[in-house]
């Protein structure tokens, strides 16, 4: 299956300026052959904590990026605030070719450094999604920037996914250590990791992008860094069966150990 991420510089707080944006992206990433198609965590908004403001556009944008995922006949990840039952939430909603979505997951854990668990509710649950491919579904789990510093909702998924999605607003002064930390997730649970951060500046902040594709070994497959750009790659399922299968490190994992040690 061809994926594709795409590193872009967002407007701030312009939702339909970075739709518009957004249009000439998935349609370059839809004419390379990708039939999975990746944008930057909250992509239309640029990482604004003013929750309330940015979740009013949430059906602007979950509308918009239905259509984008219909017109160009992909499968489609996009990052939005939404309004969740008490605050807004930090989402990314996995849209198929159809412009169906198919599921909302909600970051794990808000960046309490840039005070985010005041404004948005964290989530509390992790979805994976079927992506039908000429050589066999692969199962795609999505989690939001902060979230890779934290392994364990990456090894709870593991066995169920064959490509991690990580979407961010990772500044640039952490650069090193979001490289370092996509390439473990995938060298650690033996499978895809595909991460898409955002470009140019915002708020105050720089953003270098340092997007990538990495294999179930670690090896990369695809990156950029400092300008907008595509990160193309191919994603085989029965490549990460194979990785597993020849080195059953997973299988060695002592989970009942792991919680008693940690009373």
């Amino acid at each position: 299956m061809r994926v594709c991420g795409v590193q872009m510089d967002l407007a701030w707080e312009a939702p339909e300026e970075n739709l518009t944006r957004a249009e000439v992206h998935v349609a370059r990433a839809a004419s390379d052959g990708a039939a999975l198609v990746v944008l930057p965590e909250m992509f239309a908004t640029g990482f604004s904590m003013r929750a309330e403001e940015m979740a009013a556009h949430e059906r602007l944008i979950v509308e918009g990026a239905r259509s984008l995922a219909r017109r160009h006949s992909v499968f489609l990840v996009a990052g939005f605030a939404d309004r969740g039952a008490a605050r807004p939430r930090n989402a990314a909603g996995v849209f198929d070719s159809a412009g169906v979505e198919r599921a909302r997951y909600h970051k794990l854990h808000p960046f309490s450094l840039a005070n985010e668990h005041a404004h948005f509710d964290a989530g509390e649950a992790l979805h994976t999604v079927t992506v039908d491919a000429v050589r066999g579904p692969v199962r795609v789990t999505t989690l939001i920037c902060y979230d890779l510093r934290f392994p364990e909702p990456f090894r709870v998924a593991a066995a169920q996914t064959d490509l991690f999605v990580v979407i961010a607003n990772w500044p640039e002064a952490r650069r090193e250590a979001w490289r370092a930390l996509l390439r473990a997730r995938a060298i650690e649970n033996q499978c895809y990791v595909l991460g898409v951060n955002r470009v140019g500046a915002g708020n105050g902040l720089s953003y270098s992008g340092d997007s990538a594709l990495l294999s179930p070994f670690g090896e990369v497959i695809s990156e950029a860094a400092g300008t907008e750009a595509l990160i193309r790659g191919e994603v085989d399922a029965e490549a990460v069966r194979e990785a597993r299968a020849r080195f059953g490190f997973l299988a060695d994992r002592r989970p009942e150990l792991y919680r008693a040690l940690g009373h």
